[in-house]
């Protein structure tokens, strides 16, 4: 069982949601997050949260934790070689993730399972609704807590950054409840495909080393 979903939740079939959601390789299958009201703290939380540009640097306190990165990274570019056959643009990507991920108090896999599923890690990638980028993020969040240009969603560390946040954030709203928290960014909230899908993805992307 993946840590953070319920057994109810497990027990949901997923003989056709996975398979629907990742069978056509590059397509966008976000849904779109909805416009929601905020209250005035949480857009405040939201904005700052966005606007802090640290590099995403990751920092490690002991010897061991940055081997253990360095482990990750090396297995995760094996896995990612295909899709993005530079190192280089793989290292900054991965690196990317992993600082924007723990930053936002999320697991990394999650993340790249979520990535996955919503853009087949494409950079450009545009759904139906106008959701952008590698985690499919809505323009209108830029109104709501960045500066209002939603071209910015293109950029790498832009797009992972506000989708890691929103993604908190409506953890933070399903009181830690993963099923609902991905049904909500997807703006399907209860229903089962797209959250089986992220969890089958992610599985891909676990790391035990």
């Amino acid at each position: 069982m993946i840590p953070g979903i319920s057994r109810r939740h497990c027990l949901v079939s997923l003989a056709a949601g996975p398979a629907a959601w990742l069978a056509v390789p590059g397509a966008a299958h976000a849904g779109g997050q909805l416009e929601e009201p905020l209250m005035d703290s949480v857009r405040t939380a939201l904005s700052s949260a966005i606007a802090n540009q640290a590099p995403p640097e990751p920092e490690f306190v002991t010897t061991e934790a940055r081997l253990h990165y360095l482990r990750w990274l090396g297995t995760m570019s094996d896995r990612l070689r295909r899709r993005k056959p530079d190192w280089e643009v793989r290292r900054d990507f991965l690196q990317t993730v992993w600082y924007e991920s723990k930053r936002a108090g999320l697991d990394v896999s999650l993340v790249l399972g979520l990535i996955q599923v919503e853009s087949a890690f494409r950079k450009f990638a545009v759904s139906s609704v106008g959701a952008r980028g590698y985690m499919q993020v809505m323009p209108f969040w830029t109104r709501v807590i960045g500066d209002g240009d939603p071209g910015k969603l293109f950029h790498m560390q832009t797009n992972l950054r506000f989708g890691c946040v929103i993604l908190r954030h409506y953890m933070d709203r399903e009181r830690g409840d993963l099923f609902m928290t991905l049904g909500r960014y997807n703006g399907s909230r209860g229903r089962a495909p797209y959250p089986n899908a992220v969890f089958a993805a992610q599985r891909h992307w676990a790391f035990s080393g």
